[in-house]
């Protein structure tokens, strides 16, 4: 699909079913980023709109316990404390591997159709166009519950019935941070490392080289695959 003769994202209406028609333009317009801290009307429907909003601290709140649940789960089948702390820490390095891979190959997938371009724009280009909607920064729980029971059930298929739970909740936890310290690095001002460190890495692939830099909670990944971004790029501070 090539772009349709003179479309033009019109950013005063819902922009979900528009962004589709911008075709093999789409990849271009998407990254270039508007900042503001008011993000767009993504859908005509009130319900709809509403479920793409979600502020960061919703995420802690739903998700702690129930990593507190899946490790106690190890606990209570025979593992030592020692030993569930050894699946958690193990779960949060596995984590770091998936959010690289997830952001890399899927969120930076590209697409031209109509249908490719909108659910693309919904997952990871509503993000990258408004890069300081705040409401727009963390998954909505009702989706991650939902992509959670494949992840969990592929953790149980790799290990064991009473070591999974703790796998899985070390994951879960790391989800967490990932997205706790992606909403901190738009919009809180670390002073110090590795913070501001992160913060720069992270603006960097936002403001200047998206194609580069995926990491979110730590750029080991990408020194390993060849993808870390050029330092000094990017300035510390977007208001």
């Amino acid at each position: 699909m090539v772009t349709e003769p003179d479309f033009t994202v019109d950013l005063s209406k819902p922009l979900v079913f528009q962004v589709g028609h911008l075709g093999d333009g789409y990849q271009e317009w998407v990254h270039q980023p508007i900042v503001g801290k008011v993000g767009p009307r993504l859908f005509a429907s009130d319900i709809l709109e509403f479920l793409t909003l979600t502020a960061w601290w919703v995420i802690p709140v739903v998700w702690l316990p129930v990593v507190c649940y899946f490790v106690s789960r190890s606990l209570l089948m025979g593992h030592s404390p020692r030993e569930v702390s050894i699946m958690v820490v193990t779960g949060i390095f596995i984590w770091t591997l998936v959010e690289y891979i997830l952001h890399r190959f899927v969120f930076h997938i590209k697409t031209k159709s109509y249908w490719a371009n909108t659910a693309h724009y919904l997952i990871h280009g509503c993000h990258h166009k408004h890069p300081m909607d705040g409401l727009r920064l963390v998954f909505p729980p009702a989706a991650a519950a939902i992509l959670s029971i494949p992840f969990y059930y592929l953790v149980l298929f790799c290990s064991t019935p009473s070591t999974a739970p703790g796998l899985f909740g070390g994951g879960l936890l790391g989800y967490v941070m990932y997205d706790c310290t992606h909403y901190y690095l738009h919009h809180g001002q670390p002073k110090t490392n590795p913070a501001r460190h992160l913060k720069r890495y992270h603006l960097n692939h936002h403001f200047k080289i998206q194609t580069l830099g995926f990491g979110i909670t730590s750029s080991l990944w990408d020194n390993m695959f060849g993808t870390y971004p050029p330092q000094k790029l990017a300035p510390e501070k977007i208001m």
